[in-house]
């Protein structure tokens, strides 16, 4: 009997991110990105996995913590427990692992994986001299620097001056692999996303590749190199093998089998050709799969200015989160930028898209629902008769939706182009309810008033039923409450079970489920 494996699960991750400091609204906007896009592959029934974590070795780290009186590994913990972990929770994201660079589970298996380059070849020693910018713990080539204004040369991405190393090194026979990636970029074009980092990685690896300096000489804070514990493994191939030692590795040989590679690798373009060039070649040298896409998303700006700590533009989530509420912040970053652009943040920009779209548009939309529902029929969902003309558009106009944004979100990463679907037809229904008049229906006693008016309010529900499992990976909070408003889990089960495909399935809500109208899903804001 032929054996059967189960299906692969839909992996995807963020970067691991520096602990030189404190999660700021860059940081948040790809890992919300990432949950979103998780969740919404969980509600179409894959079995997925969700990895984020922290890149705890290299110079930065190291100097961050000289600087604060505390080594690295114990500032690494501090910031870890007190700050990362915590408001990813905070921020509703569901994780499947978490991943620290300094756990033993990752160094020991990223010294085996070294070995085996060096043993097969892969990597010599050699020495080397040029820019180094400690930020993007990078060799820069001389020709990308910026000219300062006292003659030094700076970083393009920190605009802060590099420093000239020059040490004695191992190094990754890269160069050899251009012709390989090219070849392979070329068999699958959607490999590096969007269009504009593709052609940037493409140029880059035509213009031909170095060796890559794979160790360093003149710090001890990281992975030691196997067979010279002199040196330290470069903390960006220590990095990028994050991904496969979480997926196991080395360790876990079903779990690898059945999670690795990567179907998104959900990147800042600043490292996009860490991943896009480096990471693949390292696999193509172990004979290992390679991911599915690498999808750089664009900056958030502040001022004009990339949005960082060393800049002083970096903002805490949780000061936004305090005003707007987690779901909010979770919608709002995806839905006004464009993913794999850049886009510019402002809180008046939040503040109005807040009160149109959110409380205007769906929170009043649910709180008069649920409302006329309590009013004119004491709270128990009247059954649906005699629908006409207008109830069968807005029943078409929901199957388009959820084929739209399913497409959009879950194939496309267009994050904005499918939440901007929902909200289209959030506004569908507004429409709908307006036209209606359910409120005037209410007046006539008949027999035929009180079945149109049944009709009208059971639309009604049953499309914030089919809005709240479209907009759950985006916002679960809210879409919750209004699931609870329904009395829809007594009868559908859990929202998270809700199958994104059958949300434009009609007449799941039962005649006779309790409605009750709760607190506004987004209250006015208070300046």
């Amino acid at each position: 009997m032929a054996e059967t494996h189960a299906p692969k699960s839909y992996y995807v991750s963020t970067p691991i991110y520096y602990v030189n400091d404190a999660p700021h609204l860059g940081h948040a906007y790809t890992t919300v990105a990432g949950d979103v896009l998780t969740r919404w592959h969980r509600q179409r029934g894959e079995d997925t996995w969700y990895l984020t974590g922290t890149d705890e070795h290299g110079q930065k780290v190291m100097r961050t913590a000289q600087a604060n009186g505390v080594g690295p590994q114990e500032w690494c913990d501090r910031l870890v427990e007190s700050e990362w972990k915590p408001l990813w929770e905070h921020l509703d994201i569901a994780n499947d692992d978490f991943i620290r660079t300094t756990e033993a589970r990752h160094t020991a298996r990223v010294q085996e994986f070294v070995q085996d380059l060096y043993d097969k070849g892969e990597i010599y020693k050699g020495g080397y001299t040029g820019p180094y910018c400690v930020g993007c713990e990078e060799y820069k080539v001389p020709g990308e620097l910026l000219d300062g204004e006292n003659g030094e040369k700076l970083c393009p991405v920190h605009k802060r001056p590099v420093e000239i190393l020059e040490e004695e090194n191992y190094f990754f026979r890269l160069s050899e692999y251009g012709p390989k990636l090219l070849e392979f970029y070329e068999a699958n074009p959607g490999f590096v996303q969007p269009e504009s980092a593709r052609n940037e990685v493409v140029n880059f690896v035509r213009h031909g590749l170095q060796d890559l300096s794979v160790s360093r000489s003149t710090f001890d804070w990281g992975v030691k190199v196997p067979w010279d514990d002199r040196h330290v493994i470069y903390v960006w191939i220590d990095a990028l093998l994050n991904y496969a030692t979480a997926a196991g590795y080395g360790s876990d040989q079903d779990k690898f089998e059945r999670t690795f590679p990567a179907d998104v690798h959900l990147v800042g373009k600043d490292i996009l050709r860490f991943h896009a060039i480096i990471w693949p070649a390292m696999l193509m040298a172990q004979g290992l799969p390679l991911p599915g896409r690498v999808v750089a998303n664009g900056w958030l700006m502040v001022g004009g200015e990339k949005m960082s700590k060393s800049n002083l533009t970096g903002i805490k989530p949780q000061d936004l989160t305090a005003h707007f509420g987690v779901d909010a912040y979770r919608w709002y970053f995806l839905r006004a930028i464009a993913f794999g652009q850049d886009g510019a943040f402002s809180w008046e920009d939040f503040s109005v898209r807040y009160t149109s779209e959110l409380a205007n548009d769906y929170g009043n939309l649910a709180s008069r629902v649920t409302a006329m529902v309590g009013k004119y029929f004491d709270g128990a969902l009247p059954g649906a008769t005699g629908e006409g003309a207008a109830e069968e558009a807005l029943r078409a106009v929901l199957e388009k939706t959820v084929a739209e944004a399913d497409r959009k979100i879950g194939d496309e990463l267009d994050f904005q182009g499918g939440i901007l679907t929902v909200f289209g037809f959030i506004k569908h229904v507004n429409g709908y309810i307006t036209e209606q008049e359910p409120w005037k229906v209410a007046k006539d006693e008949s027999a035929e008033g009180r079945a149109r008016l049944a009709t009208i309010l059971y639309t009604s529900a049953e499309s914030l039923r089919a809005i709240a499992v479209l907009l759950n990976p985006v916002m679960p909070g809210s879409s919750q409450k209004v699931w609870e408003s329904l009395g829809a889990e007594e009868h559908l089960g859990p929202l998270a079970q809700q199958r994104i495909q059958n949300a434009g399935e009609w007449g799941k809500l039962p005649e006779g489920a309790t409605v009750t109208k709760g607190m506004g899903l987004f209250p006015r804001l208070v300046d």
